[in-house]
């Protein structure tokens, strides 16, 4: 059945979600904006938080007890040499440690083919992951931008996105036609192996990929979801149809080791 949001409930285990954790320099704390968590929660799934530690036998025994990956967006930017570009004046922070963690978790993830469901900086680094290369600083590389850096309300729609017709994106949230936040300065310049685009700002700029192999549930969005989930039933229905996904991986999985 449904809550009034549109929401499932279920009465069967919920999937586990991890959720990469990340990092404030100035306190050297791991940290995790709410909305994530909360987001994934009410969707019927089990948020679980990844600490950034750059161990791949640390992250595997983590994602082994795992049904989905969700990446997360940052205050950061993906170091431009993993991706063959030398740093752009604009660049923002590199956190090292958050880039290695991230990459070794989608690795992760890939092997066991788990859903991935990625927010802005979390779809950055997804495509470079899988060898695509980002624009370093829309405001001075692409002709004609509109403002992607909106301020705050946050959770403020701030610009339009069109949505292609016969994508895994729109059999989501049933739309071609998109009201969304903006919250960045990098952008998706050439797509990763096996990555497509389905969205696109007015200026061109890539706000949605997917992976479009029928055995994957990969989805990366460059706007905040997570931001006013409670009042967007688009927000719902992607976070509903990632959960919905991780909890069939999960059945999958159990199913086997019978």
């Amino acid at each position: 059945m449904t809550n009034d949001l549109g929401y499932h409930t279920f009465m069967q285990r919920r999937p586990r979600i991890g959720i990469a954790m990340r990092i404030d320099h100035s306190t050297e704390r791991f940290y995790l904006a709410r909305h994530y968590s909360e987001a994934v929660e009410a969707a019927g799934g089990a948020p679980l938080h990844i600490s950034l530690i750059p161990n791949a036998e640390y992250i595997d025994a983590v994602v082994d007890g795992l049904d989905g990956i969700l990446l997360p967006g940052s205050n950061s930017d993906v170091d431009p040499l993993r991706y063959g570009q030398q740093p752009h004046l604009a660049l923002g922070e590199v956190h090292t440690l958050k880039d290695e963690t991230d990459l070794l978790i989608i690795n992760a993830a890939e092997r066991r083919q788990l859903p991935i469901f990625a927010i802005c900086f979390g779809m950055q680094v997804l495509n470079v992951s899988r060898g695509g290369t980002l624009i370093q600083d829309i405001a001075s590389q692409v002709p004609g931008a509109i403002k992607h850096e909106q301020g705050v309300p946050r959770d403020r729609a701030s610009h339009s996105a069109k949505v292609s017709a016969d994508s895994k994106l729109n059999e989501i949230i049933k739309t071609e036609d998109l009201l969304i936040n903006s919250h960045h300065h990098q952008a998706i310049e050439t797509l990763g192996a096996d990555l497509v685009a389905t969205a696109w700002s007015p200026d061109g700029v890539i706000e949605a990929f997917e992976d479009p192999r029928p055995d994957r549930f990969i989805v990366a969005v460059q706007w905040h979801p997570e931001m006013g989930w409670q009042n967007d039933l688009f927000s719902q229905r992607l976070f509903n149809s990632f959960v919905a996904q991780a909890r069939e991986t999960a059945d999958n999985l159990s199913a086997a080791r019978v």
